[in-house]
Formats: C-alpha cells, structure tokens, sequence
C-alpha cells in the first residue's frame, strides 16, 4: 500500500515539476488575438491623441470651409 502511495505521489510531483519546467521554457510569444487587441488600442489611442491635438485647427478649417460655402450661394 505504501508502495503504491509513494508512486503515486512521485509521479504527482513529476508531472506538477514538468509541467512547471515546461511552461518556463515556452517561447511560443503572444498569440494572434493578444497582438491584433494591442495594435487596435495603440491606433484608437493614437487617433485620440491627434484628435486632441488637431481639434482646434480642423475647426478652423470646417469655419472657413463653410463660410466660403455660404458666400457662394
């Protein structure tokens, strides 16, 4: 019975220190669908910081646009 016990438990203790040893040494990297959520947010943060930078000039713009519109007709 003891015998039994003690292989059992070695082989719990090979398997949990496997596992660990192997997940240390994955170099898989980042999966598909980590890097495509990062690029999404780095170009939605990117959009927002030229929207806010922008902003005032692009007002500007639609003004003159629309005033010159107005003119014409």
């Amino acid at each position: 019975m003891m015998k039994a016990i003690n292989r059992w438990l070695t082989g719990l203790y090979l398997g949990v220190t496997g596992f660990a040893q192997d997940l240390k040494n994955d170099e898989r990297g980042l999966s598909g669908v980590v890097v495509a959520v990062l690029l999404i947010l780095v170009a939605v943060l990117a959009i927002a910081m030229l929207w806010g930078l922008l902003s005032d000039q692009i007002t500007a713009w639609w003004e003159t646009i629309t005033g010159k519109a107005n003119g014409i007709s």
